[in-house]
């Protein structure tokens, strides 16, 4: 029989630390968007895709960015659902990642798994960590909860045993979702209910790709014999598969730089992707027709491509691919999801033991053929049939609990949501003051020295916030809506008026600098950043001189570094060195030693005509934890410091011409 237990794993871990409390106000810095030049050769279905609804603000949700890179031995909850021949371990706290999957009689892993749990900057809002099976939801990226807990419980099987239920809400565009694990009995396949539920009455934009990753010393089938090819250049083509350019692309290692070859897989054909190790044994994924994208991702041979893998795990560790399946054809496209409507689908994933080598076709057919041997596609279908009408079955004991959001939305707006319930004794502290909005149409004020929270910024919140008494807080909060609406100039009134009345300054100044620079009021921006420096460092003197704390705690060292960075930033775009001097000097040394703030000291260093004590901070060695996917900052300074090449621990390039 199936069972669900609980488990702990224990894995050498860095921190994730505190999240950025600055409100993500710049556009995003993402890498899967695509040249204008090539919008035109694209299929009509996939140009409008293309251009639906793009992402534009990660608000609400906050950026995370203060992990860092010294791992300690850490105990992750683990759930583990099993059968006499499969065996998956599922991190419901950590996204519900998939974090292993063995084949018991074979005793095989079927993915990479990361010996250690080490994040980096690549998911939509930061730390994100490698290995295993994620379920991205959302926008065009990792998701946003690749880091957070996510709901989880026991719920009852087609064939009378148990599943696995996860279940969270999607901030970024409102939407709930479930993955449901189950087990047949006996079965090679781990079968995944997913559905994802429109509760709006309009349409809203919705992302789905299943990531796993597997080793790179593989070979990738899929039934397809062209793909669109999208690298680091921003450029999407179509190329022949499996070969381009003379060279194949189904073997990883054959790709020098990184690179996602989305599969043109024909419409009648079966979805699927596998891949197979040298012996023929390895993965394969299927599904239902409505999830009809597959994709490789390759990291490459270069520098840049192995550099990034030796940064995501430990010395020692093979490197890993990725293959994947989605709703769209592209990572770079949004599908329309109807008002009040939902879309479902069933994946499943197993071994496959197939002939990895020779002619193209005649492999595929082979692979196909021995996947239709060990599970049907009409067993898919049935089995996805099998699943419906358990989707809204209750979940029994819970085993997880993620984020109050969902119950905060469910109170605000009476839906009915059945198989997935938001409830409200899992509201904590970050939904309290918008469920103090929500019963008493008012928001209160934080307590005297701490930081404004989050905000919603959905319209039916900004309306609350219209028409709730009009306080510094409340203002600043509404500034924040109405940016993420495109009200520019309303937000910039909401800020300059609670900014009249605000006992502390710093978080509306450093709403009203950003506007500045997004309006290229570059000597402004400036002004206001070094005016929002200075007051949160009167705040927090006062704090201390009422209080008698002398140490900082963790929130205040992270509102600090995140707005000295920004001003740094700023005032150096202006040529102010000796303002941005100051404000380093303020940061406290903790701040300075981490990796991030040893590369802005040597961007202050080089601005200052200090090039040589520049290079000596490279010397003695940085390692910038939240370096951003496809970022080349490091390698820009290293060119302005002189000519020698970028030492090999410095190179991330991800692309031919980067940095």
């Amino acid at each position: 029989m199936t069972t669900i237990r609980r488990e702990v794993l224990t894995l050498p871990a860095a921190p994730l630390g505190p999240d950025n409390p600055l409100p993500p106000l710049r556009p995003l810095d993402e890498a899967h968007r695509i040249d204008e030049r090539d919008l035109a050769g694209l299929p009509r279905d996939m140009a409008r895709q293309v251009g639906y609804e793009p992402l534009r603000s990660l608000l609400p949700v906050r950026v995370r960015d203060g992990y860092g890179r010294s791992r300690e031995t850490r105990e992750f909850d683990a759930l583990v659902i099993e059968n006499d021949r499969l065996r998956a371990t599922v991190l419901p706290g950590l996204g519900g990642r998939i974090a292993s999957l063995h084949h018991k009689p074979t005793d095989r892993e079927l993915l990479y798994v990361n010996p250690v749990f080490q994040t980096a900057d690549f998911a939509l809002n930061g730390a994100w960590f490698s290995g295993g099976v994620e379920w991205n939801i959302g926008a065009t990226g990792h998701t946003t909860l690749s880091c957070s807990p996510v709901h989880a419980a026991r719920v009852p099987a087609p064939d009378g045993g148990e599943m696995l239920r996860l279940w969270e809400w999607e901030r970024l565009r409102d939407l709930p979702f479930q993955v449901d694990l189950w087990l047949p009995e006996g079965s090679d396949f781990l079968h995944v209910g997913v559905r994802i539920r429109n509760p709006h009455e309009r349409p809203v934009p919705t992302y789905w790709w299943s990531n796993i990753a597997v080793p790179q010393e593989r070979r990738v089938l899929a039934p397809a014999d062209e793909a669109w090819l999208f690298g680091y250049e921003r450029r999407l083509r179509r190329v022949p598969v499996p070969s381009y350019d003379g060279i194949d692309r189904t073997y990883p290692l054959n790709s020098t730089y990184a690179a996602d070859y989305f599969y043109e897989v024909p419409d009648d054909r079966r979805r699927w992707i596998a891949a197979l190790d040298e012996h023929g044994h390895g993965l394969v994924q299927t599904s239902t027709d409505v999830l009809r994208g597959r994709k490789l991702f390759v990291w490459g041979t270069g520098p840049g491509g192995r550099r990034w893998q030796e940064w995501l795990t430990e010395p020692g560790t093979g490197g890993y691919c990725e293959i994947q399946a989605g709703l769209a054809r592209t990572q770079l496209e949004h599908v329309k999801l109807e008002a009040e409507s939902e879309v479902s689908w069933l994946e499943a994933y197993g071994p496959l033991d197939a002939t990895p080598g020779g002619e193209w076709h005649t492999v595929l057919r082979g692979a196909e053929e021995r996947l239709e041997t060990v599970l049907p596609r009409a067993d898919v279908d049935a089995a996805y049939a099998a699943w419906r009408p358990y989707a809204d079955a209750e979940p029994g004991e819970r085993l997880a609990t993620g984020s109050g959001w969902g119950a905060l939305e469910v109170l605000r707006a009476g839906w009915k949501l059945p198989g997935t319930p938001f409830e409200e004794h899992t509201l904590g502290v970050e939904q309290r003051p918008w469920l103090h909005l929500l019963r008493a149409g008012s928001l209160p004020d934080p307590g005297r020295h701490e930081p404004p929270g989050g905000t919603l910024v959905a319209r039916p919140w900004r309306d609350m916030l219209e028409t709730t008494a009009a306080t510094p807080t409340a203002e600043y909060h509404l500034g924040i809506a109405q940016w993420h609406g495109d009200d520019r100039a309303q937000a910039v009134r909401s800020w300059e008026r609670g900014l009249k009345t605000a006992a502390a300054g710093w978080p509306l100044l450093r709403c009203l600098a950003v506007a500045d620079r997004e309006d290229g009021h570059h000597e402004r921006a400036a002004d206001r950043y070094a005016d929002a420096f200075d007051d949160l460092c009167g705040q927090r003197a006062g704090e201390r001189a009422e209080t008698g704390v002398r140490d900082g705690d963790e929130e205040w060292t992270a509102v600090a570094a995140a707005l000295g960075r920004e001003a740094i930033e700023a005032l150096l775009a202006v040529g102010r060195t000796a303002d941005a001097r100051a404000v380093w000097e303020r940061l406290s040394p903790e701040t300075r030693a981490r990796g991030r703030f040893r590369l802005t000291e040597a961007e202050l260093l080089a601005a200052e005509g200090r090039p040589e004590e520049a290079r000596a901070v490279f010397a003695e060695g940085l390692e910038v934890a939240d370096l951003r996917e496809g970022a080349e900052d490091i390698g820009r300074l290293w060119a302005r410091l002189g000519g020698e090449p970028l030492p090999a621990r410095y190179d991330f390039r991800m692309r031919p011409d980067g940095g």
